[in-house]
């Protein structure tokens, strides 16, 4: 079995809101919202990549604080792992510099304002859970109409992808 590939998500805290990084690439990409990180380097750990990342991405001072529960797939085999963060006294203010094009601080009540990247999905509700002590699900996907008129069956709502879980 391959080893995972390590991705760094930021869950990047300032006056109780969370730093959400809009995608301008890839294409396939753009236009979504995810939480701003990158890859771990061989020989890197997880905390240092993700200070890298910031800094790199962003142009911040960044101290990771704690280690949000959870792994979640991107692709095979890369798995996103999520840490809360805070930023140095003196540091910038965020800027997006690479792959991003827009950044926004969200509330709680905003978290869902956004369209999140899908994988970023189920960490963003464990920020929630884990930072404000709340459960934060996602709203619901939209039910499209099929050309008979009679909605599709919903695939949020199917165990059919829970095989494996």
């Amino acid at each position: 079995m391959t080893e995972p590939i390590v991705v760094v998500g930021a869950a990047v805290l300032r006056d109780g809101r969370l730093l959400a990084a809009r995608r301008s690439a890839p294409v396939e990409l753009a236009g979504r919202w995810e939480l701003p990180g990158g890859k771990v380097e061989p020989g890197e750990s997880p905390e240092r990549a993700l200070v890298r990342e910031l800094r790199e991405e962003l142009g911040v001072a960044a101290e990771v604080d704690r280690r949000v529960p959870g792994e979640y797939v991107l692709r095979a085999p890369y798995v996103l792992r999520v840490w809360t963060v805070g930023l140095l006294p003196g540091s910038p203010a965020p800027r997006a510099l690479q792959d991003h094009d827009e950044l926004r601080w969200l509330t709680v009540d905003e978290l869902w304002d956004v369209d999140w990247l899908d994988q970023d999905v189920p960490a963003v509700a464990e920020v929630a859970r884990v930072v404000w002590e709340v459960f934060s699900p996602p709203p619901p996907l939209p039910v499209p109409v099929t050309d008979s008129g009679a909605p599709p069956p919903n695939p949020r709502s199917s165990d059919a992808g829970r095989a494996g879980m």
